[in-house]
């Protein structure tokens, strides 16, 4: 909601998609199915990744209906493409999902722990249509689905109320997806298999001399979070104890715990390798957060760091619940079907008498101090506190708080919303004023004739208009609050989706106010001047919020003001 339109139909005249030829084979038409048929399953055995096909959407491809992924989505589609979910080669089908769901395994009896499926908008897909063009943020076709399957999900529905499909079938790569920063470490499995080969030298070449751990262990960790002594005392440890080479996945799809840019995440991570045995690799991987449940999203980073050439996982204890361990004596655990094997490091704690993290039973009892919460250490950032030493590195904590900063000297949102005629302009006119008059922060108001002659030309006041309008001024208000100023807004954004998506833009730079001027509308039509209201309730204004069409009270108002 509030963007372009993410439906499409890519057309021949489109001058953005000029014709190339299809330099990979073209995806395959599905074949035609009697009613009822159960189609193939979609994991026959592992395959290689289906190869990209070039700069440029095949004219062959030109005339189908495209859908644009959202970040859940590419990253699926990334791990499909690139060989990290073998031996899956597409969105699986209605038996797969009802398998795994029931037994941990595709319809054909393949061990899998997760559903991967594509949800989209029913309106997306013309009912008889074989294929869909797969195009990024930016329109460009990444890959085609051919659909071998359609259901309704019942009950589901997109942010724009739109009733969803969900489509099962083989994926074909037309090109690599674009990354942004650290591109240069997402690479694919096979090129981090053929690095982490034994024999191989710590920088990844042939022939010089090998990496100290040279036997084949890959122990891999993957993490939302960024790393702390502990987790560097754990990696360490196991390392040393399997002989093997570290590799880091911090997991780039969805916000991270602490902080919440991906690549800050990321830079957290590569400052910890400094305190990791040389030849650690970090490769960013972008799987969702699955809502299986823990452990299922624990065998889901198992697939995944396989499928980079790991030979173990080191897990957080959590993430194992509701599994029996295969060798509860070292702590290591078996999961049905996945060629890898997890490492369960147990309670750990620092022990102020030896400075380091140990485990915990090695620690006199009450000696120990425990780690740092997300919830403490988030509540330290925010204050501006040092973080201690004994928690993380120090490179680490300086990450940390450039990701981070303090309340005071972060980027802010204050979003205004209510009726016509409530105050809302005048008081965040007023704060606007106040705040630019101290002259320690850049202060942007989003509100009045500048915001409607600019941003809102040429809009109406239809839901879809409101909508849009609501996500510009959203999109420029982040866009202050990254680079550390004030955004003030006063619309009277009607709807609560729109104000949500706007607070999720903001708070992925910084800090969101949502302030609810509350003025009942009997004295906001007493106040107006324009006579707006008389227009509305005459008809001369049609969809006038408060009058004729709806206005949603907030129920997640930061500040709640009556000025009547």
């Amino acid at each position: 909601m509030g963007y372009s339109p993410a439906v499409r139909t890519a057309s021949r005249a489109d001058k953005s998609r000029p014709e190339a030829k299809l330099t990979a084979q073209s995806p395959p038409r599905p074949p035609q199915r009697a009613a009822g048929q159960t189609p193939p399953p979609q994991a026959a055995g592992p395959a290689p990744p289906p190869q990209a096909a070039g700069p440029a959407l095949p004219a062959e491809l030109a005339d189908w209906p495209a859908w644009t992924l959202d970040q859940a989505q590419l990253g699926d589609l990334e791990l499909l493409t690139s060989g990290a979910f073998a031996p899956l080669r597409g969105f699986m089908t209605a038996a797969d999902v009802a398998a795994v769901a029931e037994r941990g395994m595709l319809a054909d009896g393949t061990p899998w722990p997760v559903p991967v499926t594509l949800e989209v908008p029913a309106r997306a897909v013309p009912d008889d249509a074989e294929q869909l063009v797969l195009q990024d943020h930016e329109g460009s076709p990444l890959a085609v689905i051919a659909i071998t399957e359609r259901l309704a999900v019942p009950g589901s529905r997109d942010a724009a109320g739109d009733e969803l499909a969900r489509l099962a079938g083989p994926v074909t790569a037309l090109r690599e997806p674009e990354h942004g920063p650290f591109r240069q470490l997402r690479r694919r499995p096979d090129e981090i298999r053929a690095e982490l080969a034994p024999g191989r030298a710590a920088d990844g070449q042939a022939g010089g001399p090998p990496h100290a751990a040279s036997g084949g262990n890959v122990l891999a960790y993957a993490t939302r979070r960024p790393l702390n002594k502990r987790h560097i005392g754990q990696l360490r440890h196991y390392a040393d104890q399997l002989d093997a080479r570290l590799l880091l996945l911090p997991l780039v799809t969805g916000p991270a715990d602490v902080v919440t840019r991906p690549e800050a995440l990321v830079r957290a991570v590569l400052a910890a390798r400094q305190h990791l045995p040389a030849g650690t690799l970090v490769v960013p991987v972008p799987l969702a957060r699955r809502d299986a449940g823990p452990a299922a999203d624990l065998s889901a980073q198992a697939v995944v760091a396989a499928a980079y050439g790991a030979t173990h996982l080191l897990a957080d204890a959590p993430g194992l619940h509701g599994l029996n361990p295969s060798d509860a004596r070292t702590g290591t655990w078996a999961l049905p079907g996945l060629p890898i094997s997890v490492i369960s490091a147990g309670e750990w704690a620092y022990d102020p008498r030896s400075e380091v993290w140990r485990p915990l039973a090695l620690i006199e009892p009450g000696a120990e101090q425990g780690e740092l919460t997300d919830s403490e250490l988030g509540a330290l950032l925010d204050s501006g506190a040092g973080i201690p030493g004994w928690f993380a590195p120090a490179i680490v904590a300086r990450e940390l708080r450039r990701a981070r900063p303090p309340r005071a000297e972060r980027g802010l949102v204050i979003f205004f919303t209510g009726l016509s005629g409530s105050g809302k302009s005048t008081i965040a006119r007023g704060l606007a004023e106040a705040l630019t008059e101290r002259g320690d922060r850049t202060v942007s108001l989003l509100d009045g004739d500048h915001v409607r002659h600019l941003l809102s030309a040429g809009l109406t006041f239809s839901r879809a208009d409101r909508d849009l309008n609501i996500a510009r001024i959203g999109y420029v208000a982040a866009e202050v609050a990254r680079h550390g100023g004030i955004a003030i807004c006063a619309p009277i954004a009607p709807y609560a989706q729109a104000r949500a998506a706007a607070r999720a833009m903001a708070t992925e730079v910084g800090d969101f106010v949502l302030v609810h001027v509350s003025t009942p509308v009997e004295v906001c039509e007493a106040r107006d001047r324009k006579g707006l209201y008389a227009k509305a309730r005459a008809g001369t204004i049609k969809s006038f919020t408060g009058v004729s069409d709806p206005y949603e009270e907030p129920r997640d108002a930061d500040l709640v003001l009556d000025t009547s």
